[in-house]
């Protein structure tokens, strides 16, 4: 196949496709490239959902994968596996505090379904605390802790209470994240028996459009739920695995230690694996009957995920992140001050989020803008996501390897998209 791209020490502004977003057929990878059927290159900075950290089919992680599955492909974790110790033993090493205890899972909501259920079973309560704008998967446990009617089907959803959610740009208390966990106080008092299973967040909301969560709002929630005899929950799905940049998790930015922690995606580069980390105390509730996954913790995803992590070390893309996605962050405020329609700019790392406003004032969301900025963007090589409630922030989170001129590419791009509104 004969690649039709862009020069990768010069890039060149210029159309490669009429089509839509939907309507791209991408066939091929290699790091922060994606390839279409017809040999289009393009930039990528979604990474697959936040999920692609160290680049699309990087060699390592290839060659762990391909040599894992040439010599056993699947065993079920009734057996000894070396590939799924070491990785959750190299997980394990990655936590702070007594977060020793590694579960598989095949998905990030798969883990968000089974932390929940071991904080009730280990309580003995039902009732869950999240927030709204949050979103944890989509299946019934979780669907019920996801807060946006967006991602909500009509099935019973019990035990789930949604706490007001600390937006600095859109909340009723702007950064002052003490007065938001008031919210989760009453909740306990007014709408449970006063003792709760658990609370479960986000560090930073992806769905909901990269939404930092007011400062020290996780502190003052994570005491308020543990004095109820509640466990606390870290929904690392997205903001996990170095993304952020200042931390490996998304929680340690916060100063907090909580008692599960949930993650998928990042941690293996696009094999579909998750996992629940959490104390050996708490993990004992699953010894009470047989919990069983037959894929998780399969030896292949396993032995991938090992990859990545050695691959984040070896090739420092944490600290990548940080400082390249610091700069491209600095770069997004300078596009804010010369186009109106950005209302906010905020994340951290390569966790960004752009939010597109009709009126900065009024804060009213620029839906149609948002695709036709995208499509735009699209058209001259440069893939991007959007979240929110609203669907009008864009979701930047690109390969962890992404670079200083990726970066520069972008903003041109991007602010060629939005003069064209």
């Amino acid at each position: 196949m004969k690649y039709i791209s862009f020069p990768i020490n010069q890039y060149k502004l210029k159309y490669v496709s009429a089509t839509s977003l939907l309507q791209l057929n991408i066939v091929d990878g290699k790091m922060q490239y994606l390839f279409d059927e017809d040999g289009r290159r393009y930039l990528d900075a979604f990474g697959g959902i936040a999920t692609v950290c160290c680049g699309h089919c990087h060699p390592d992680v290839v060659e762990a994968i391909v040599n894992q599955a040439k010599r056993i492909q699947h065993s079920t974790v009734l057996y000894l596996n070396h590939a799924i110790a070491d990785f959750a033993e190299s997980l394990a090493s990655k936590m702070p505090g007594d977060l020793k205890i590694v579960f598989f899972t095949n998905s990030g909501t798969e883990a968000n379904e089974l932390a929940l259920m071991i904080a009730r079973l280990y309580t003995g309560c039902n009732d869950i605390i999240s927030l709204r704008n949050g979103y944890h998967g989509n299946a019934a446990g979780t669907m019920g802790a996801t807060a946006q009617s967006n991602w909500k089907f009509n099935v019973v959803q019990t035990g789930v209470h949604h706490a007001l959610n600390p937006d600095p740009y859109r909340g009723a208390f702007g950064s002052d994240g003490e007065k938001y966990a008031r919210d989760v106080q009453e909740i306990i008092e007014f709408g449970t028996t006063g003792r709760v299973a658990g609370f479960i967040s986000e560090a930073i909301q992806g769905v909901g459009g990269i939404v930092e969560l007011a400062p020290g709002y996780l502190p003052a929630a994570y005491d308020i739920v543990r004095k109820a005899g509640g466990l606390c929950i870290a929904d690392e799905v997205q903001a996990g695995v170095a993304r952020t940049g200042s931390h490996f998790w998304g929680f340690e930015g916060h100063g907090v230690i909580p008692d599960i922690v949930t993650m998928a995606k990042g941690i293996g580069n696009g094999i579909p694996i998750g996992a629940v980390v959490t104390t050996p105390e708490i993990a004992q509730v699953l010894t009470r009957r047989s919990y069983f996954n037959t894929f998780g913790g399969n030896p292949v995803s396993t032995a991938g995920g090992h990859a990545v992590l050695k691959v984040l070390e070896k090739e420092k893309l944490q600290e990548n992140a940080f400082v390249v996605g610091s700069y491209l962050k600095e770069q997004l405020n300078k596009l804010k001050e010369k186009h109106d329609i950005i209302g906010d700019v905020r994340g951290k790392g390569f966790l960004l989020g752009v939010e597109l406003v009709t009126d900065r004032e009024k804060k009213t969301p620029a839906k149609a803008e948002i695709s036709h900025v995208m499509n735009h963007m699209k058209d001259m090589g440069v893939l991007v996501g959007k979240g929110g409630f609203y669907g009008n922030v864009f979701r930047i989170t690109p390969p962890l390897c992404f670079t200083k001129e990726d970066s520069d590419f972008f903003i041109d791009v991007m602010d060629i998209a939005l003069s064209k509104l």
